[in-house]
């Protein structure tokens, strides 16, 4: 976007006089009014910002250099409610969205309306209705992938990108990365990423009981150990982590950590939205190629990758040669954490963050 029309918008944005594309002009959607879902606790200032053909809900709080968090799968911003005051408090503009398809933004069912380029023009919206020119980019899981993809699609809308244990993609014309280290998960057709993809057939299960899917998903210790994973039987639905196969037979990766409040919530707005919208994320990653060609081999921003040692789906292991195509980069593993890691061990997280922001960014 030309520079004059961001100072533009930061301009009218800042007057009050843009609310169509800001934050008094939208209101809550009837789908989210009729559900009964609410606010998110431990969140401030919801509000909706028109943002590539939706209205996405959002979270905001501070000011200063603009730090946009990025949920992953099955998660809403509020996973970030641990550190949208942490990052505030150290002087900049914390931005959290339910992400397209998820919460209070909802989305359609259309699998056309998704792809990791829709995923990252969703971002850049609510830059131009915010006019703010560029933004560091903290994703985990899902919003992993998407925010190392902005600085392909849109380096010079990029201050800088974090990562939580999804890795950029490796560019094409490099060779494979060697790496000493195997992943621990046996491969089937059941592994859980191919179970995801037809329509329907996970919703069956993960609908059938939202709070028991949750108290799955979201737990940590257990088989959430490198060693202990490891010493299950090959033909374990655990090894082979098959998810749908685990949640059907009752069983637990570990046990749930998160407060009443916070797993009440997330129960309650998946039981309103189900979770075809997050699903068709996995659904649509068929356009990621799509989505990157033509772009630079490179990733020439700051940017930090933070890793959980007890990730079994996406251990640190998976981030060998990220050195090879991004310049400026920093690696750090979260000790006693499985994937959840930013709700896992948020204090460790935040150090992490803001030591990084304050040399990097601020």
């Amino acid at each position: 976007m030309p520079s004059n029309r961001r100072r533009f918008l930061k301009n009218a944005v800042s007057a009050g006089i843009y609310a169509g594309l800001g934050t008094s002009g939208l209101t809550m959607p009837a789908f989210a009014q009729n559900s009964g879902i609410g606010p998110a606790p431990m969140m401030s200032n919801l509000h909706y910002v028109a943002s590539n053909g939706i209205n996405m809900a959002v979270y905001e709080q501070g000011s200063g250099p603009a730090i946009v968090f990025c949920h992953g799968f099955p998660e809403l911003a509020l996973s970030w409610r641990n550190q949208m005051g942490a990052v505030t408090d150290a002087g900049f503009h914390a931005i959290a969205p339910d992400q397209r398809g998820y919460g209070l933004t909802g989305g359609s069912g259309d699998l056309s309306e998704y792809g990791m380029d829709v995923f990252c023009a969703d971002l850049i919206g609510i830059l131009d209705a915010k006019g703010i020119d560029k933004a560091v980019f903290v994703g985990h899981d899902w919003g992993g992938i998407a925010v190392w993809t902005m600085p392909r699609l849109y380096p010079d809308r990029c201050l800088g990108v974090i990562g939580m244990n999804t890795t950029a993609s490796r560019p094409r014309s490099l060779p494979p990365v060697e790496s000493s280290a195997q992943s621990l998960i046996v491969s089937t057709p059941n592994y859980y990423f191919n179970t995801f993809q037809e329509p329907g057939r996970a919703e069956a299960i993960l609908e059938a009981d939202v709070r028991k899917s949750f108290e799955f998903f979201l737990s940590r210790g257990g088989l959430w150990d490198t060693e202990a994973f490891a010493r299950l039987p090959e033909d374990s639905d655990e090894r082979r982590m098959d998810i749908l196969a685990m949640i059907q037979k009752g069983s637990r990766l570990g046990e749930p950590f998160l407060s009443e409040e916070v797993m009440a919530y997330f129960t309650k707005a998946y039981e309103a939205t189900g979770f075809t919208g997050g699903l068709n994320w996995y659904r649509s990653v068929g356009r990621m190629g799509q989505a990157l060609a033509n772009t630079p081999d490179t990733i020439d921003v700051p940017c930090l990758y933070i890793g959980a040692a007890n990730d079994i789906i996406l251990p640190p292991s998976t981030a060998d040669g990220m050195e090879d195509f991004i310049p400026d980069l920093e690696k750090y593993t979260v000790q006693d954490s499985g994937h959840w890691t930013q709700q896992e061990q948020p204090k460790e997280v935040n150090r992490v963050i803001l030591d990084w922001l304050s040399r990097k960014i601020a």
